[in-house]
């Protein structure tokens, strides 16, 4: 695989990947939440470092996408799309639900992310394919899902955990594989936010008019 660099400031945690001549070098920050802007730079720095690589010697950058943190995923956007227009090198999205996908035992597989309120954002996948797109649910209708024969997954704690068992997916190794897998697929293309439902601002401003 070529040299890269991948960023995930999506959720509570930061994820940042240096991957030259076939190893990788992560640096993850298991609680950042609301700290993506101030720690996210020193992250990729020290993962470059690590790798004794500069971002000259990237070929591609990655960005996790969403959906998850409205403005953790605008954070790592931005700061991936600097990287790419700076370099002239192709960026490669990849989404949360990726992330969690492809660090699975195959099969069919139901990815969530906590979306507060005992409602979950979902992407529904089988064998790598998605076949139930992304979806903002209740907890009703993902248990009713996983009475359709899905295996729930996700990467970080989450309350419908108290009443059924949820796949914990290393974030680390899932970003690795996802990345692995879609620029094996030349999945290249714009890094555009995958927001599956408006923002609370949003929601409330329009019921306002």
């Amino acid at each position: 695989m070529k040299n890269y660099l991948a960023v995930d400031t999506s959720g509570n945690h930061l994820c940042v990947i240096a991957h030259k001549n076939g190893q990788n070098y992560p640096v993850f920050i298991p609680d950042c939440a609301m700290k993506h802007s101030v720690s996210v730079l020193p992250a990729i720095d020290r993962a470059l470092k690590d790798a004794n690589m500069s971002l000259a010697e990237c070929d591609f950058f990655v960005a996790v996408v969403g959906a998850g943190s409205f403005t953790g995923i605008r954070i790592g956007i931005s700061v991936v799309k600097g990287f790419c227009l700076a370099h002239q090198k192709p960026s490669l999205p990849v989404t949360s639900f990726d992330v969690a996908a492809y660090n699975t035992k195959g099969g069919k597989v139901l990815c969530l992310i906590d979306a507060l309120h005992d409602c979950y954002y979902a992407c529904g996948y089988e064998n790598g394919q998605i076949i139930y797109p992304p979806a903002y649910l209740t907890e009703d209708e993902v248990l009713a899902l996983q009475g359709d024969g899905y295996v729930l997954c996700g990467v970080s704690a989450m309350p419908i955990e108290e009443k059924t068992a949820v796949e914990r997916i290393d974030p680390v190794v899932g970003l690795q594989n996802a990345v692995a897998v879609l620029s094996a697929q030349e999945k290249f293309g714009e890094l555009t936010a995958l927001y599956v439902r408006k923002s609370s601002a949003e929601i409330n401003l329009e019921e306002k008019k």
